[in-house]
């Protein structure tokens, strides 16, 4: 979700070129075909799917090694939930950056939202200006790429309220850590995504394992 309403600003901004990277998680499919539905709704000028399922032989989360449960949604933890995915984001920016430099893009868009960050330490804004200042040292002397995180300061309920006035298409878009069929409404991604539709005062317009998880109190 945070991603299509970050697809949709960088729309107002600039053609698109989305990139999407499977890393061996449970919802792959079901991921990819939330990108490309989107990246046909945006008429994408360019589009790229890249694998690093090595992650998932590296293990160490939930969402890739399927011996490790699913954590149930605590949005109170302050602890790094079993779902953090290894230094995952290093690896999507660094394949962001190698196809911006051969594609002479300027700006990378992500969707990260430091509201997550308490169980995710490459969510953080610091994180991201240390990145951008990798690129700086590691690309061509004219290679200018700046990592963009406009969301990143938001709550999930301000995201949702701009990405309807954005139109942006909350409906293709899917947030389950669990599940390629219906979303559970009880993992952590879940469970912020419902207290966002929650606070912003609308009805989140995809479909949930059960009405009980529609309208779980977190």
């Amino acid at each position: 979700m945070d991603s299509c309403v970050t697809a949709a600003i960088a729309a107002q901004e600039c053609d698109l070129a989305m990139l999407h990277i499977s890393y061996g998680q449970r919802t792959a499919k079901r991921e990819l075909k939330a990108f490309n539905e989107i990246a046909d709704f945006y008429h994408a000028r360019e589009r790229m799917t890249a694998s690093i399922a090595h992650l998932a032989q590296i293990g160490g989360s939930s969402l890739t090694d399927s011996r490790i449960d699913v954590s149930p949604a605590n949005l109170d933890s302050q602890e790094i939930p079993t779902s953090y995915v290894p230094f995952r984001n290093a690896h999507l920016l660094s394949i962001a950056t190698s196809w911006a430099e051969v594609i002479g893009a300027e700006r990378i868009y992500i969707g990260a939202v430091a509201e997550d960050s308490s169980g995710y330490p490459d969510c953080r804004p610091e994180y991201y200006e240390a990145f951008n200042r990798v690129i700086e040292i590691g690309t061509r002397p004219e290679t200018k790429i700046k990592i963009e995180t406009p969301v990143i300061k938001m709550r999930k309920s301000e995201i949702i309220k701009l990405g309807i006035a954005l139109k942006a298409p909350l409906h293709l878009s899917w947030s389950c850590y669990q599940s390629e069929v219906l979303a559970c409404g009880a993992c952590d991604s879940c469970a912020l995504r419902l207290r966002g539709f929650r606070e912003a005062g609308v009805t989140d317009p995809i479909t949930y394992a059960t009405a009980v998880s529609q309208i779980i109190e977190i």
